[in-house]
């Protein structure tokens, strides 16, 4: 398993997709800045710390009972097939006004701090793939998380970037190509956490 490649595309994937974060991005670039959306796209960095070793802690101690792991890869798979589902069915970001003001890096935190995705996505993927990497190599703990964060964070702050220049960009044919192709990807990797999950319950 590249772990290197599944960082890559899990935060590509969830970099690019519409949801509470990205829409507070585009917000915050068009109300203020392209500096303002650059903060709250880096608010992941700073928040989930803490899932990410509660997650890890609670898989420690899951490790001996196969059946527990073997449903979460499962409801894993789920997820990541729902996210590949939205990706497929992307329209367009819809952004709605907000009369709120104050500092764009600590609207970024709140607003991640209170978003499900985090926590789910840490819980049922995140978490297992990074347990699975470090019981590889130290090596492909790191270029799984160094890559996820790099590109979630990344391809928020290049949205950020372009559409401070261009209004336009969400609704243009190149952001529905790449959601259509990277929910295609998340679709075969559900499918390979399924094969996981079933081998782990002895299924298959």
């Amino acid at each position: 398993m590249d772990f290197l490649i599944i960082g890559t595309l899990l935060g590509l994937s969830a970099g690019f997709a519409p949801g509470p974060l990205l829409t507070l991005v585009i917000t915050e670039t068009l109300r203020h800045d392209i500096s303002s959306g650059i903060k709250v796209a880096l608010a992941p960095i700073l928040t989930d710390l803490p899932i990410i070793i509660l997650t890890l802690f609670i898989l420690s101690k899951l490790s001996n009972f196969r059946a527990i792991l073997g449903i979460i890869s499962i409801t894993g798979g789920f997820f990541i097939l729902f996210m590949g589902y939205q990706s497929l069915r992307t329209q367009k970001v819809a952004i709605t006004p907000q009369a709120n003001h104050g500092n764009s890096l600590a609207k970024g935190v709140l607003a991640n701090t209170l978003s499900p995705y985090p926590y789910l996505f840490w819980l049922s993927v995140g978490a297992p793939t990074m347990t699975k990497a470090i019981n590889q190599s130290i090596q492909a703990a790191l270029a799984f998380i160094v890559s996820f964060y790099l590109f979630l964070v990344g391809s928020k702050i290049l949205l950020a970037i372009l559409t401070g220049r261009s209004k336009s960009l969400l609704t243009s044919n190149a952001y529905l190509f790449t959601m259509r192709f990277l929910g295609l990807a998340l679709c075969v990797l559900a499918m390979v956490l399924f094969h996981d999950g079933l081998g782990l319950l002895k299924i298959g």
